[in-house]
């Protein structure tokens, strides 16, 4: 077939975009995430994103600058409104469910295949949850899902402007998070292997790539002036998956509870296999091999079960619009969905969202709740046991307050200021070089439960007691030591790269 025969083809028309249904289930969403907005308290990330947003910048260690940007933002909005920082969240979770069903209706689904589509995403465990936190994890895949849209579309119509919008999607997600760049690498080589290729041959495509990349040259020049500090974040965040989250052989059984049991899972399985052997779908066949090589990749790099979590989506979509047109339709037409729908939602709720209250939590540890619920919990607790102990020390007005990890610095720098504790700084991750504790600071409160690597830098090191959250658990800080080190022996200049370069 010809190019100009192929575009033909290709440029069919399509079902009616099922607005009402779609808006709805969006609708429903929304309410969980809404009603449980406020619950607990600010994440772990969340508040580090806050303290970075005090140091702007065009790149840190672990990121793009974005979130920090727009978490200063929201919290100039309005300040300490958990529900205005999450907003962005919420939104774009809720974007994700209309473009989820404008995927299905771009691949020829009707009213039902949107509205199955839209609804699996909906009821997604981690898309779910990912309307409650600000985090790179929210709006990552939620950019891959429009971004998938834009090329699903350019395949139906061939209109090499929406390659020009792919562009600036590109580059507004390397903003948020480097891993597009891994989608186009393995993205284009699908589109060699499987077609359609014409599309790598467009110009508007290329113009759209110069786009994102001209966008990404000043957070590259702050990476090249600042070692390309990206590059060890990986393998560190390697090292931490490897460590605390199964390693690769946990990586597909957290991909299952995050993609929503029953429908999420059962439409991703069917979804792929569809991709990979339906007729009708041949055209967009390099989807299934881009989400099966990403998958594979991310298993050898011990990458993160979420970073796969864009290309669900396309797979939901495929499954839906192959149950309404395929062999199965005719009987598929007769069983009713919504009690599928029903139970996944039950069952994914208290998974994804801080459902219960937080009294409950102590009272009854064995309630299902979401993996993060305990680091949202406990940080103001935690800053006044930190800043009765800074009082407590024998020269607080030469003291300077290091967390062990950036989630422990960030809390205390969101809550610590009023209590009268001084910035805090943390040699952990990101937060390295956002804060360095000032030369009159001669010994140092240390909240955390590995204080060696002050060993050698310091004439003394003793134990200072121990952070308690009260009644506020299970919470991340509750229980953690506090040391002091006293009479610093080297200058902070000397002292904090090798705290930063150990990960103290």
């Amino acid at each position: 077939m010809t190019t100009t025969q192929e575009e033909t083809a290709t440029a069919r028309s399509v079902a009616p975009f099922a607005r009402m249904p779609v808006f709805g289930i969006a609708a429903l969403m929304a309410v969980p995430m809404v009603l449980t907005a406020n619950n607990y308290g600010y994440f772990g990330d969340e508040l580090y994103f806050l303290a970075a947003g005090r140091h702007l910048a065009w790149g840190y260690v672990d990121q793009p600058p974005l979130l920090p940007l727009l978490a200063r933002a929201m919290d100039t909005i309005a300040p300490d409104s958990l529900f205005v920082l999450r907003l962005p969240a919420m939104l774009a979770m809720l974007a994700g469910v209309v473009f989820a069903a404008l995927i299905a209706r771009e691949l020829g689904g009707r009213t039902r295949a949107q509205v199955v589509t839209a609804a699996t995403f909906a009821a997604c465990t981690n898309f779910l949850a990912s309307g409650h936190y600000l985090a790179t994890s929210t709006l990552d895949p939620f950019l891959w899902t429009v971004l998938i849209w834009l090329l699903v579309r350019w395949i139906r119509t061939r209109s090499d402007g929406l390659l020009l919008w792919a562009g600036v999607v590109t580059a507004l997600a390397l903003y948020v998070k480097f891993l597009i760049g891994g989608f186009w690498v393995v993205a284009g080589i699908a589109l060699l292997i499987c077609g359609p290729r014409e599309l790598l041959r467009r110009p508007m495509l290329w113009a759209g790539a110069a786009i994102a990349a001209l966008a990404l040259v000043p957070t590259l020049v702050w990476q090249a002036q600042h070692g390309w500090p990206q590059l060890s974040m990986g393998a560190a965040i390697a090292t931490e998956v490897g460590e605390t989250w199964g390693g690769r052989l946990g990586w597909l059984p957290q991909v299952v509870l995050l993609v929503g049991i029953p429908a999420g899972f059962v439409l991703l399985v069917y979804g792929l296999w569809r991709l990979l052997r339906s007729p009708r779908l041949r055209s967009y066949r390099f989807l299934a091999w881009t989400a099966l090589a990403l998958a594979v990749v991310f298993i050898a790099v011990n990458g993160r079960s979420y970073y796969i979590t864009g290309m669900f989506a396309p797979c939901w979509a495929a499954a839906a619009v192959e149950l309404e047109t395929g062999r199965v339709s005719r009987w598929w037409r007769w069983i009713p969905t919504w009690p599928v729908y029903v139970l996944s939602v039950l069952l994914t709720l208290p998974a994804a969202l801080p459902v219960w209250p937080h009294s409950w939590l102590e009272k009854n540890p064995s309630l299902p709740t979401p993996a993060f619920s305990m680091a949202e919990v406990g940080w103001p607790e935690a800053s006044r046991s930190v800043a009765d102990t800074f009082r407590r020390v024998p020269d607080p007005a030469h003291t300077a307050v290091v967390g062990e990890t950036y989630w422990t610095a960030s809390a205390l720098d969101r809550y610590g200021r009023e209590l009268g504790l001084p910035e805090p700084a943390s040699p952990n991750r990101g937060y390295a070089p956002l804060v360095v504790p000032p030369d009159s600071a001669r010994d140092v409160l240390f909240v955390g439960a590995d204080p060696r690597p002050l060993l050698g830098h310091f004439a003394d090191l003793r134990p200072a007691g121990t952070v308690t959250t009260g009644t506020a658990k299970p919470s991340v800080l509750d229980g953690t030591p506090m040391w002091l080190a006293s009479g610093r022996l080297q200058p902070w200049a000397e002292i904090w790269p090798r705290l930063a370069n150990t990960g103290a």
